[in-house]
This record gives structure tokens, sequence and C-alpha cells, in this order.
């Protein structure tokens, strides 16, 4: 399954922002998967964090191979331990569980949460141990699949405005500038300005500053 958008959404986007239709006339639809379970994609997305890719892919795939579905029931069967063993954190294994212990307990309803808007559900997520700001936008997007996600706090994001836009750098009043001029189809743009960041024109480059090099020692 990917995220879904047609050509309302690409008209749109082409209609109030000219750099940013050009650069989807050049990349053409994006196929974004994403994961409706919500219960998994928030175990999937504690995983994630600050690791490489393929980390995350072998520690998913250990946690598949040891419950199968993996669910609230099916956490909980586990021990803490049980969980680090497959190659994550001892707090992210304390995350994940204490999630579980609260959605098969009823003290976390993940289906009250699609009746919220945006502000609401990065509020709920983010009482959750481990769940950041980032971590639920990104819960938003490739779950939820809503509309107008930004983040703010994604580095890729930044880079993907930097390259499309000839800046510097992003500063909160340019992002929300733009984040604006995408709404109400802020996620499609994400989706594009992902790919730019990720090399997706090959002549785009990026602005920011370059870090000076240290001096070696001698």
């Amino acid at each position: 399954m990917y995220f879904e958008y047609g050509i309302e959404e690409i008209e749109y986007l082409k209609g109030r922002d000219g750099p940013l239709g050009a650069a989807i006339d050049r990349i053409g639809h994006i196929y974004r998967a994403v994961d409706s379970d919500f219960f998994s994609s928030v175990v999937h997305h504690i995983i994630a964090q600050q690791i490489s890719t393929r980390a995350q892919a072998t520690i998913w795939q250990r946690l598949v191979d040891r419950v199968g579905n993996v669910s609230a029931d099916a956490i909980c069967s586990l021990e803490q331990y049980d969980l680090q063993k497959l190659g994550m954190t001892f707090r992210k294994a304390e995350y994940i569980k204490d999630f579980a212990e609260k959605v098969k307990s009823k003290g976390f309803d993940i289906d009250a949460l699609y009746s919220l808007p945006d502000a609401g559900v990065t509020k709920e997520l983010s009482a959750l141990k481990g769940i950041g700001v980032w971590t639920a936008e990104m819960i938003m997007t490739f779950c939820m699949q809503r509309p107008d996600v930004v983040s703010f706090g994604d580095l890729a994001i930044h880079r993907g405005m930097r390259m499309l836009y000839h800046h510097r750098n992003i500063d909160r009043k340019k992002f929300e500038k733009y984040a604006r001029r995408y709404s109400p189809y802020g996620t499609v743009a994400s989706l594009y300005l992902w790919a730019i960041a990720g090399g997706a024109i090959s002549e785009m480059r990026d602005y920011a500053p370059k870090k000076p090099r240290k001096a070696k020692e001698k």
C-alpha cells in the first residue's frame, strides 16, 4: 500500500509553487509505502529511531519472525529482555512494552486518534514514552495518511527546501511560509521534498554553508 494522492493534489501544488511544480513534473508520481496498522506502525517507528535503515529492517524482521502479527497482545507476551535480544536498546524495548501495555489495558485509545486534528494527534502521541513530535508526524504521514504534514524537525525536509529554493538555511519563518503555500496538501509536498533531498534531480545541490574543516594537529 502506498500513500494515496492524485491529480487534485498535484495540480494544486503546481498552481501554488512554481519551483515545486517543475520538480513534480521532473520526478513524476512517488510511491511511498505506508503501514495502515497503527500499533505496528508505532512500534516500527520506535525501532527505527536513530539507527540505519538496514539495522531497523533487520530488527523489525526479527520481531516479525518472533511474534508473527505485531500486536499489543503479542508484545505483552514477551519480556522486555526478549525484545532487547532482537537487537534494540533497553530504552526502546521499554517504550514498546509500555505502549503495548497501555493499548491492551485501554489506557491509550488508538481509534479515538482518528477523530482528532493533527495537533491533537501529536499531543496524544507525544505523551507516550519514546514518541516525540517528529515521530508523531511520521506516524501521521506513513500510517494515518494525514494530508497536510510538513515536519519542521525533519532534516531531509530542510535539505529539500534548501535545494529547491536555493536557500543557505531554512529558519522557522521560511519554513512556515512554504508550509502555508503547500496547505492543505503539505504531505504530498513533503514526499517531493524528500525525493529532492535524496537526489531525484541530479543537478540540484544543497546550498547549506559547508562546515569549516578542523586544522590537523601537528
